[in-house]
């Protein structure tokens, strides 16, 4: 282990992240196997899906109706020589002054130059005459109108959702490669937790930290393989991290990691040497701690254990790296405008404030701050759904400030309300 005595900025914690977290290497996923669809849904393309088929296939009928030569029809009656549905190999010639009666998505004969739709017929079987002006090149998909042998369908790093499926299904390829979903094991520590419902005793606390960030890592497209609490003991901390690291891609610890007497995640990786525990220049989620650990390298990131400290630790610093590891995007930070009350910022620290952002007619996004930031406080973050990044040097957030924003969940497109005191800022880590 190694301690850092300075402080490190946001960028600087999550760019050494970044360049040690591995990629995780791809799978191959055969398309013949049945079941592969639910497989792949919400898992990034490893690589891009390129056509190995001219769609369409074949040149076909847009239309039910008559398939014939467009100068034909002056002739005023056509005899009708046959049917031609969905599905027909056959290959067929529609011959001067005749029509084929054709299905949608069935295959146009050859010498065909327009389909009549049958709604601009008499709808005749034997015979069929036309009832508006025939048209020359009518509703007629021509083969790879569409796409063309070797046209790439889907990039790399698509998340595959259903609609893709269908171009995927389409493509002729027999195979795709997909990014796996990290394996993520979170320990929650402390002797003063206790599950959610448990009747509880003086000083202690329901764990939140750990069905939030089990919830955060769903949310990330992640896999979620265990959540554990361990008590304040070293040598369980220690066994218990042994286990996850040797099961896991990525394992999440909170609390235990700032400089009390009790911190016993620090005191576990005493002897790891890996591990990094970094004073970081923000506001909530000053302490932290990241590092590799096992023979496979696998990331750690102990983030400290107030609630709004890990929830923001999580979206600065974990979730990019998850993102990485698994070939998805990061977490997209937008600009947004201050439309409420503006507040005072804490010194020398990038301050992460929680906000309620909407999205105006005009399509700006304007973000109001929660009344109180403390990395303790939980009542307002109902009313949060994402958080505004202000910069070290500010001392103050003006109306009207543009900062830079991610937005967490939901709509954004709720009026501003609340009550919302001016000054904000709560030197709480």
């Amino acid at each position: 282990m190694s301690h850092a005595p300075e402080l490190i900025t946001d960028a600087e914690h999550l760019a050494r992240i970044l360049a040690a977290v591995p990629r995780l290497p791809a799978r191959r996923v055969a398309l013949a196997d049945g079941g592969w669809v639910g497989d792949v849904l919400g898992r990034a393309l490893a690589a891009d899906v390129c056509s190995g088929v001219d769609l369409p296939g074949f040149t076909n009928s847009a239309m039910d109706g008559y398939a014939l030569r467009a100068e034909d029809a002056a002739d005023g009656e056509l005899p009708v020589v046959g049917d031609i549905p969905a599905g027909d190999t056959r290959e067929l010639t529609c011959a001067p002054g005749e029509a084929w009666r054709i299905m949608t998505g069935a295959p146009v004969p050859s010498g065909t130059t327009t389909v009549v739709p049958v709604e601009q017929s008499d709808g005749g079987l034997e015979r069929v005459r036309f009832t508006g002006e025939v048209e020359d090149g009518r509703h007629i998909r021509r083969r790879g109108e569409d796409v063309r042998i070797g046209d790439v369908l889907l990039r790399a790093g698509t998340i595959i959702a259903p609609q893709h499926v269908a171009v995927i299904a389409s493509a002729g390829v027999d195979h795709i490669e997909v990014a796996p979903r990290p394996r993520v094991v979170v320990l929650s520590t402390g002797d003063e937790l206790r599950p959610a419902g448990e009747a509880l005793q003086h000083g202690q606390i329901h764990d939140s930290n750990g069905p939030m960030l089990a919830a955060l890592v769903a949310a990330v497209g992640a896999e979620l393989v265990e959540v554990a609490h361990v008590r304040d003991d070293a040598g369980e901390v220690a066994r218990v991290l042994e286990r996850a690291v040797a099961t896991a891609d990525a394992v999440i610890t909170t609390g235990g990691v700032s400089a009390g007497a009790y911190d016993v995640v620090k005191a576990a990786l005493i002897e790891a040497g890996e591990v990094t525990f970094d004073k970081v220049a923000m506001q909530p989620g000053k302490p932290q701690g990241f590092g590799l650990l096992g023979e496979r390298g696998v990331p750690v990131f102990t983030l400290p254990g107030n609630p709004m400290s890990t929830l923001v630790s999580f979206w600065v610093f974990v979730a990019p790296a998850l993102a990485h590891m698994s070939g998805r995007p990061a977490p997209v930070w937008r600009r947004g405008v201050v439309r409420g009350p503006g507040w005072t910022c804490p010194r020398g620290r990038a301050q992460y404030a929680r906000v309620h952002a909407v999205r105006g007619a005009d399509g700006e996004l304007a973000i109001r701050a929660n009344a109180r930031q403390g990395s303790h406080h939980l009542g307002e973050l109902g009313e949060a759904n994402a958080l505004a990044r202000v910069p070290r040097e500010a001392r103050q957030v003006e109306t009207g400030e543009m900062l830079d924003v991610l937005v967490l969940d939901g709509p954004i497109d709720a009026p501003l309300a609340g009550a919302y005191d001016e000054n904000v800022a709560d030197e709480k880590e």
